[in-house]
């Protein structure tokens, strides 16, 4: 997303939003312009849209990052300071690794302008795996063109946010308004937000997506659809299907990683006995997961 300061900050990731800075006084206090913004938020209200989507969060709350070596001395002590205020209202860590990072940081020299504003950094997520329970952000990107002229980094602040999911805000005052003041802060409720969303421990969740049984005779055709709906990548687990509470087969589950599914398709399978008047289906797994509500399915006679 951009956000604009005299400068205007603006986003080609997955989703985005813009920060505006508007340069009047030549003494560096900033003044800033209006500009039309999509779903918005107010200190305050919980009610109201925060994020691009709805419970987006990385998969943990320790989350790697990489600043391009491009960068000058000041917008890569500006980055490192954001993270730093970041983790200290929340419980997210940040650390830099050299490779396969989470979040990129690259810089830019060169002054964009949009619209009569400059284009002070862009940031978002940029791979996100959809899942029921929460939408996981695999990647994102920050990009700072403009320095900031403020005691705080807020256009790194600013980005960062958005790369964790947050959009625009509506409130002048909060440090997501998509025109930039040095007096704009972070609202209570954005560090509330990223409590309640890595509240949930890292662990994966096996899902049954479907189930469906057919029984002829003495001949049992089976397909089922599992899914890894959690926040980390499943270990190996096991199928176990039981025909009134004895074990008739047991299948290998492989691993899934965040988002990935498979489909079994079990035909021809001989039941001891002709009339059955259950049939359970069960995910069996040796690690911790976020639920086990979703690790069983019963099938009866209609």
């Amino acid at each position: 997303m951009e956000l604009k300061e005299g400068l205007l900050v603006a986003g080609n990731v997955l989703v985005a939003a813009i920060l505006i800075l508007y340069f009047i006084n030549p003494g560096g206090e900033l003044e800033f312009t209006s500009k039309e913004v999509n779903n918005n938020f107010t200190l305050g209200n919980n009610s109201v849209k925060m994020q691009f989507y709805d419970n987006l969060r990385f998969p943990s709350n320790s989350i790697s990052y990489r600043i391009d070596n491009d960068c000058s001395l000041k917008k890569k002590a500006d980055m490192i300071r954001a993270f730093e205020i970041i983790e200290n209202k929340t419980t997210l860590e940040f650390y830099s690794i050299n490779e396969g990072e989470e979040i990129t940081v690259t810089c830019e020299n060169t002054n964009r302008m949009e619209d009569g504003l400059f284009i002070a950094g862009e940031g978002g997520p940029t791979n996100i795996t959809e899942g029921d329970r929460f939408k996981v952000i695999l990647h994102g990107d920050i990009l700072l063109i403009k320095d900031s002229e403020c005691e705080n980094p807020n256009v790194a602040i600013h980005e960062l946010l958005h790369v964790l999911g947050f959009d625009h805000s509506e409130n002048k005052n909060n440090i997501m308004y998509p025109i930039t003041k040095c007096k704009q802060v972070i609202g209570d409720e954005i560090p509330a937000r990223i409590e309640e969303l890595y509240s949930v421990p890292s662990y994966p969740d096996l899902k049954f997506e479907k189930a469906v049984a057919e029984i002829n005779g003495r001949i049992l055709n089976l397909n089922l659809s599992i899914r890894n709906d959690g926040l980390q990548k499943s270990e190996k687990a096991k199928i176990l299907i039981y025909t009134d509470d004895k074990v008739l087969k047991e299948i290998e589950l492989k691993e899934l990683e965040i988002g990935h599914g498979v489909s079994v398709q079990l035909t021809n399978l001989w039941l001891t006995k002709i009339k059955i008047e259950k049939l359970k289906v069960v995910i069996e797994s040796n690690f911790q997961e976020i639920s086990l509500d979703n690790n069983e399915i019963l099938l009866s006679r209609g």
